[in-house]
């Protein structure tokens, strides 16, 4: 096993510098990666001479997962890390929550060749993990552009800014100037959907003898995958409730109605990708730039509406529904996302270095709803325009562009390193501006046409048929109008000095301070104090105590909407409300005195141990605490009746309900890391295994309302419900312990992977405790010379679902004939938690692979 050094500053590892290679210490020939600690066949997961805890996760570790997206296989090798699902949730079905340590998505910093990235223009306003914050799209790289990625699993906010309060995730991307590859895989969940086919192709390029350029496309085409339950209530009015609870058929389109009409499982997907990564030596330093492009494509589904739902699907001249079978409406997402880097850096004769760089990033959503209508407009069309029923069906509209978000990062960083004898000094500074904006969509997408100026105006006009009052908008993702129209940029300051040395020959001592100013709620200074204490050549000991801040997101400050949420009322039945999002400095919020959003501020400290046994085994330790404070969440949906003040700001807004995005919350977290290693021969091949576990939990420690505000009257307790602190405290696993073993003969390899995932406890109008489940992943690979190789795979071998679901379920119930023959009996369509599944619920995937090396 080969042993590697630092030559650079902790304050560099991630974030201060390009990541490039440098000359060894063996002979002076002998290349390195300047933060990759320890090498061997299974790329070192602990950087052990730092005084923190750092993975080093390579692609052949990515690769050996069977996983195409960058998030599943993050989650399948770091057990910190958690990617969790959910379904008919909107944009968070196509644009998942990625979290570390059981913190917030918006908690983690992401970086691309130690460059901070910028975060989706998504933000996660519907019931999920990740409720009231925005994160970063992983799945927008490439896995095969990665060389590898870096997870420092410590609070970092003192050297790299704002979000790095559980963490950092940095991608390094390939950078050969030779080597590339071509790969192909396909395959199918075990119940014949989610057919997946990948394409990647990667090359490196020599630019002359002085350069490299490193190309990367990507193709991804997936399709959805459906685990719905059947439909057991009535879709047609009608309906008689029996004494036994179970529901006579009225009409008799009710006995032959199909019963697989919902979608729930994973979005239809097609992504393509493009990654370009390049340097060269020019005078006497490197300029270096990155590119990444991608545009994916998502298909998803919201709730079918039905013949008897009056208000979504609105009865017609005739009494009749205006889509008399019902429909399914779907939301399709465009996601593109471009960044580009340019930077030049010299290394001069006295050990120091100069590093200056720019970088820009956009993340971009489009949204249109599809086969749905706006249930209003057909009033438009009956009572304005005089079409019959069947005039009015073949004409309404099926479709609108709903809106679009975007988000835009723009940073220029200058950094500064120093060797010494035995002293490492880093400095720099970044400016960077915030872009946020929401761009609306088309009026059939958002218009009441049954209202103007909050009055209705089609009331009683139906005859009885009952068509007055349909609900606006576009069912199933209603659009946003232009007076919730968003273009919104902030600026950024900040400053920053590290320094690492040697206190003694067994002694390693690391400090950093930061000072940030942003527009908006001012300054905020941060600190971090490392050390690693090598007691003796098998262990030793390493520690760290920071401050952390993270400032509130721009879609936090500037998301607003009206739109349609299904909520669990008091009687435990799922029912849609208008709800609106509103921004702080909105009417509505300053009418009940909401104030400015200020930072969270965290003190995380953490204390770890590093055994070596036998030269063949190694073992980490490291516990840690996260304390924040005025954590930035989501408000519950607050309706009228609970202040007068609130009632007044709703009824001038047309919602029915209102949330807010508040500093209201004070959480501690509790955690254990470990990982152990060994690399051994047998039976003439090579066994290299990992064990990974964590250990994580949160707690609310004190919820709490502005002062002055509107709210004081109203009680905690309904400006934050149990489900908003549910989400916080107990829908992540509470624990996660993998092992994996890679073992390689000749010209065949076989990786075999145990991946447990912990309780989870979700609340969703009664709670529910959801088991600890173990999923077998195991990949089989054979060579057929250097460069050609085939590979067979299976994730979730035996097939593993969570336990099912007895909560907050809808469209559930017993339906009979005349004759009292069962027509459909049904506990509801989700047979699984929507709300959250930390390994899904698809089930087992099979998939086959070729790859040819360059």
């Amino acid at each position: 096993m080969k042993k590697h050094t630092i030559s650079i500053a902790v304050a560099a590892i991630l974030g201060s510098l390009p990541v490039t290679e440098a000359v060894a210490q063996q002979q002076g020939a002998e290349q390195v990666e300047k933060i990759a600690v320890v090498g061997s066949r299974v790329s070192g997961r602990s950087a052990e001479e730092l005084p923190v805890p750092v993975d080093i996760l390579d692609a052949e570790a990515l690769q050996n997962t069977g996983q195409t997206e960058v998030g599943r296989m993050l989650q399948a090798v770091a057990p910190s890390f958690n990617f969790s699902s959910s379904s008919i949730s909107d944009g968070t079905d196509a644009l998942r929550p990625a979290t570390l340590r059981g913190l917030g998505p918006d908690q983690t910093l992401v970086l691309i060749n130690g460059k901070r990235r910028h975060q989706a223009s998504l933000i996660h306003i519907n019931t999920s993990v990740g409720r009231g914050t925005a994160g970063t799209d992983m799945n927008a790289i490439p896995a095969a552009a990665i060389k590898r990625i870096e997870v420092l699993r410590d609070g970092a906010a003192a050297q790299y800014g704002s979000d790095a309060i559980a963490g950092v995730i940095n991608l390094v991307l390939k950078d050969s100037a030779e080597q590339g590859s071509a790969a192909l895989s396909y395959g199918e969940y075990s119940e014949g959907d989610g057919e997946t086919l990948n394409l990647d192709l990667n090359k490196g390029l020599a630019l002359g003898d002085e350069g490299y350029l490193n190309l990367t496309f990507n193709y991804r085409d997936r399709g959805y995958t459906n685990r719905a339950g059947l439909h057991g209530s009535c879709q047609f009015p009608g309906c008689t409730t029996l004494a036994d609870g179970s529901l006579l058929a009225g009409d008799p389109r009710e006995l032959t109605a199909p019963r697989d009409t919902f979608r729930i499982g994973d979005a239809d997907s097609r992504q393509i990708a493009l990654t370009l990564n390049t340097g060269y030596q020019l005078g006497e330093g490197e300029l270096y730039a990155f590119l990444t492009y991608s545009t994916r494509d998502n298909e998803s589904a919201a709730f079918f509406r039905h013949n008897a739902n009056t208000g979504g699907n609105t009865p017609l001249q005739d009494g009749d529904a205006t889509i008399q079978m019902g429909f399914l409406p779907k939301i399709n997402s465009q996601i593109d996302d471009v960044s580009y880097n340019l930077g030049y850096k010299v290394d001069f004769s006295n050990q120091a270095s100069l590093d200056l760089s720019y970088t820009w990033g956009e993340n971009r959503i489009d949204y249109e709803t599809s086969d749905s209508i706006n249930a209003s407009y057909a009033n438009t069309l009956r009572y304005e325009q005089g079409m019959s029923a069947e005039e009015i069906r073949a004409s309404i509209p099926r479709e609108a562009d709903a809106y679009g978000l975007e988000l835009t990062l723009q940073t220029l960083n200058l950094d500064y390193t120093k060797e010494f004898d035995d002293f490492s000094l880093a400095l720099g500074a970044e400016l960077r501006e915030d872009g946020y904006k929401i761009l609306p969509g088309e009026e059939y997408a958002y218009r009441d046409y049954d209202t103007v100026n909050g009055v209705s105006i089609y009331s009683g006009m139906s005859g009885g048929v009952g068509s007055e009052d349909a609900s606006g908008g576009i069912q199933g993702f209603p659009g946003i109008a232009p007076a919730s129209s968003v273009d919104e940029t902030r600026n950024v300051m900040s400053f920053y000095l590290d320094a690492e040395t040697d206190l003694s020959d067994n002694l390693r001592v690391t400090g950093a301070v930061r000072f940030d100013d942003y527009d908006g709620f001012g300054h905020t200074t941060n600190y971090k104090l490392a050390a690693n204490w090598f007691v003796t050549d098998n262990l030793s000991l390493r520690g760290a105590v920071s401050s952390g801040f993270r400032a509130p997101s721009m879609q936090q400050l500037y998301f607003n909407n009206i739109g349609t949420q299904f909520v669990v009322n008091d009687q435990g039945v799922l029912v849609a409300q208008e709800v609106g999002t509103f921004r702080n400095d909105s009417n509505l919020a300053q009418a009940i005195g909401i104030p400015e959003l200020t930072e969270e501020k965290s003190q995380n400290w953490s204390v770890g141990a590093i055994v070596k046994l036998f030269d063949e085994i190694s073992v980490t330790l490291d516990y840690y605490a996260i304390d924040i404070d005025d954590r930035i969440v989501i408000s519950n949906r607050l309706g009228k009746g609970l202040s007068s003040t609130l009632d007044a700001a709703l009824d001038a807004s047309g919602a029915g309900a209102g949330q807010f995005f508040l500093n209201g919350a004070d959480t501690e977290t509790r955690g254990l890391d470990i990982v152990s290693t060994w690399n051994t021969e047998l039976a003439g091949g090579d066994l290299d295994l990992t064990f990974a576990a964590n250990f994580t939990d949160t707690d609310v420690v004190r919820l709490f309302t502005p002062q002055g505000s509107g709210l004081e009257t109203v009680s905690v307790d309904q400006v934050f419900s149990e489900q908003d602190i549910s989400i916080i405290e107990e829908w992540q696993p509470d624990s996660r312990l993998s092992l994996s073993g890679l073992y390689r003969q000749d010209s065949w390899d076989m990786t075999l992977a145990f991946n447990r995932y912990g309780e989870y406890t979700v609340t969703d109008g009664g709670m529910q405790t959801y088991g600890a489940e173990v999923l077998t992943d195991v990949r089989f690979r054979y060579h057929f010379s250097e460069d050609i190789s085939i590979s067979l795979g299976a994730n979730n071998l035996f097939d593993v679902t969570p336990d099912e679901n007895q909560i907050g379920n809808s469209r559930g119930g017993t339906i009979v004939d005349a004759q009292g023959n069962v027509v459909v009996s049904s506990p509801g369509i989700f047979k699984y938690s929507r709300r959250s599944a930390p390994f899904g619920f698809n089930g087992a995937y099979y998939y086959v692979g070729v790859e040819y090396r360059m």
